[in-house]
């Protein structure tokens, strides 16, 4: 007898996978996020953004005199040049400065240049805030204009920003000109400062030596004493010539008195030696005595003679730092020195239209994962 054939079950195709569908507010974090932003700046730095073109020039300010620390400063010395750091601070200041600014709307029209409808209206002046002062002009300008200082090798680097390539340029030259004028100013006013107080202080010595003279003189005229010292040695002299001469009248009177008690000639000899010895007491008296006396004037007279002394080696000290402040006020000048001329660019160099769209996406693609992320979070924990 055959085995009943047993049925096999039926085979039930399983049911089809729908696809897992992203929710809502996935998809809408990643348009507003990442395909909004990259769409703006494609249509912004493809069709609208302006070109910048950058002029740039290098220079340094050097001092011959000043010395340097460091190691690079000891080499340009040793040249004749060395750097000068604060100077070159105050060049870089004033480019800066609302009066560099001033001048340049002045001659330049920088105002007209960048607020020219040419420019897209985001970099154009006064921009969406419609501030057109002057301080938002200076503002702006600072933004357009900069400065980048090595302060090893003492190098600026000056880079001007524009719309125009030859707008870019002429400001570039038209500040290291006002540069270069406001280091022949630093120049000149210390020149004239150095060579002034050196001047003042020569007027000071000769009116000092004029007064010591004067009054030397007028104590001359009313002591009726031309140099005590001179004088008393002089007097002195002639009292020792009286003296001998009193000596020898004296001696021969005595002689005569010895041999011939009655000579007729011992009343003029004794009559002699009285008026020898009268003239010796007077001249003596003009030498020492009273306040009238050559050493009763010898201490107003020396101590005339000491201020006129020192007021004439005075004199004399100013007059040669004069000529060393004229000296060295030709030796010790800046120089703004060009490395590198301003130069005329034959292309723009910004906006960087696919880097800035690619960072803009690359942006976009970070702030959407992060929110992605944040979102998600909170969903598993609300339910």
């Amino acid at each position: 007898m055959e085995p009943t054939p047993t049925s096999a079950p039926a085979l039930t195709p399983p049911a089809p996978v729908s696809p897992r569908r992203l929710p809502g507010w996935f998809n809408a974090i990643f348009v507003l996020t990442v395909l909004v932003p990259t769409a703006l700046a494609v249509v912004y730095y493809g069709l609208i953004a302006s070109d910048v073109y950058i002029s740039e020039s290098r220079f340094v300010v050097r001092n011959p005199q000043r010395a340097s620390q460091s190691s690079l400063g000891s080499l340009l010395q040793g040249t004749g040049f060395t750097r000068s750091q604060d100077d070159t601070y105050s060049v870089h200041d004033y480019m800066r400065s609302r009066d560099a600014l001033r001048e340049l709307d002045d001659k330049l029209h920088v105002r007209s240049a960048y607020s020219n409808h040419s420019v897209d209206v985001i970099n154009r002046f006064p921009g969406l805030d419609w501030d057109d002062s002057f301080e938002a002009l200076h503002r702006y300008y600072q933004k357009q204009v900069s400065i980048d200082y090595d302060s090893v090798s003492s190098i600026t680097v000056l880079r001007v920003h524009a719309y125009t390539a030859e707008g870019a340029k002429a400001i570039n030259d038209m500040l290291l000109n006002m540069g270069e004028r406001l280091v022949n100013n630093l120049n000149d006013r210390s020149r004239q400062d150095l060579i002034r107080v050196a001047e003042q202080e020569v007027e000071q010595a000769e009116s000092k030596a004029k007064a010591a003279a004067l009054a030397l003189a007028a104590y001359r005229s009313d002591r009726s004493v031309f140099d005590p010292t001179s004088q008393s040695a002089l007097q002195l002299q002639g009292v020792a010539r009286i003296q001998e001469e009193l000596l020898a009248t004296e001696g021969q009177l005595a002689q005569i008195r010895q041999v011939a008690p009655n000579n007729p000639q011992i009343a003029a000899l004794a009559s002699r030696a009285a008026g020898l010895r009268q003239a010796i007491s007077a001249e003596t008296g003009k030498v020492i005595g009273s306040g009238t006396s050559l050493t009763g004037k010898a201490p107003v007279y020396d101590r005339l003679t000491l201020d006129k002394g020192f007021a004439d080696r005075q004199l004399g000290s100013a007059l040669a730092s004069l000529e060393t402040a004229r000296s060295e006020a030709q030796r010790k000048q800046l120089y703004l020195e060009r490395l590198v001329q301003p130069n005329l660019p034959d292309m723009a160099v910004e906006p960087r239209r696919i880097r800035s769209t690619l960072t803009v996406l690359a942006l976009g693609l970070v702030l959407w994962g992060v929110l992605s992320l944040v979102v998600s979070s909170v969903k598993e924990h609300t339910d």
